[in-house]
């Protein structure tokens, strides 16, 4: 009798779980990728909620808000979410800061790490390169404009033309190392360590250093908006946290 009770009421808690069960829309930038793709069975095994994600830029992710797309939440870059909020297009309140990640230089495993010792050395590694890899500035990405301008400021796009290799839209530039066709490729650090076979040298110099900050929120009009901030809450939680740790972010 009593096992019969226990039975019925893993069912019924069981029913209860599944009834407040939520599928979550996500517009989440590629920059986090290879952490939430880690996170989310973890999410949806403790919640029991299910993420629908989108990734990309974060730039194009948010021209997608501002032109109307929904998702239940958002994780961009700082800068996006601040902007999406002030645009009427976040929850106030739900805006949350969750880490960060430094750009850095990238070079295949046991390849010969160039000098980016200062900037001038690190100009001089690139003009030396055979290929260079980076996201493409015309995607909107943080790091791809970042270093077409910093390029730009060492005076050198031309001469880096015809060398410089860009992944596809939301991709890593790092497969281009892998893959023979680069031999530096610049993005964050994370975005670098998530592809096997890739090296860090360190990150940019002298006072091209930067660093990318990531947000989450949940979007005005949210149908899963309950679920959604338990998501971006998530993120700040010690267990996520620790996962983003052990591969190259920082805390925000």
């Amino acid at each position: 009798m009593s096992r019969t009770i226990g039975l019925l009421a893993a069912f019924i808690a069981a029913q209860v779980t599944l009834a407040g069960a939520a599928e979550i829309k996500v517009f989440s930038t590629t920059g986090v990728k290879s952490v939430l793709e880690e996170l989310i069975p973890k999410f949806e095994m403790s919640s029991g909620h299910k993420l629908d994600v989108t990734w990309s830029t974060a730039a194009l992710l948010a021209k997608r808000v501002e032109s109307g797309e929904q998702a239940d939440a958002v994780i961009l870059i700082k800068n996006n979410v601040e902007t999406l909020l002030k645009g009427g297009k976040i929850v106030p309140g739900t805006d949350t800061l969750f880490g960060q990640s430094i750009f850095a230089v990238g070079v295949r495993a046991g390849a010969p790490k160039p000098d980016i010792s200062t900037p001038d050395a690190f100009k001089q590694s690139l003009l030396a390169a055979k290929g260079v890899s980076y996201s493409n500035p015309a995607s909107g990405g943080a790091s791809g404009v970042y270093i077409a301008k910093q390029i730009e400021r060492m005076g050198i796009t031309g001469q880096l033309k015809d060398k410089t290799k860009f992944p596809p839209p939301g991709g890593f530039s790092g497969t281009l190392l892998v893959s023979g066709d680069a031999d530096i490729a610049i993005q964050s650090k994370p975005e670098l360590l998530s592809v096997p076979g890739v090296a860090i040298v360190g990150p940019l110099p002298g006072d091209m250093a930067f660093t990318v900050v990531y947000a989450g929120g949940v979007q005005v009009g949210a149908t899963q908006a309950d679920a959604a901030k338990a998501f971006v809450n998530y993120l700040k939680s010690p267990e996520a946290q620790a996962v983003f740790k052990a591969n190259g972010y920082d805390p925000a």
